[in-house]
């Protein structure tokens, strides 16, 4: 699944779907889209990522309270 980082404006491919859908986590794991040569995994904050429509995260993957 591919985010955007909202601060470069560049893809991340999401390595763990788990961890981004699990609301708990705050951080996932995957790589920059940059340039053709695959980047070596990083972690970033969810906090920092949107759809690439601009969409933001639903808060039900974000908020471990969002019920309350």
């Amino acid at each position: 699944m591919f985010m955007q980082n909202k601060e470069t404006g560049i893809l991340f491919k999401i390595t763990d779907t788990e961890a981004l859908i699990n609301p708990v986590e705050d951080e996932v794991t995957g790589q920059h889209q940059a340039g053709e040569e695959e980047q070596p995994p990083e972690s970033i904050s969810k906090a920092n990522l949107v759809f690439p429509s601009g969409e933001q995260l639903p808060v039900c993957w974000t908020d471990p309270n969002y019920r309350q």
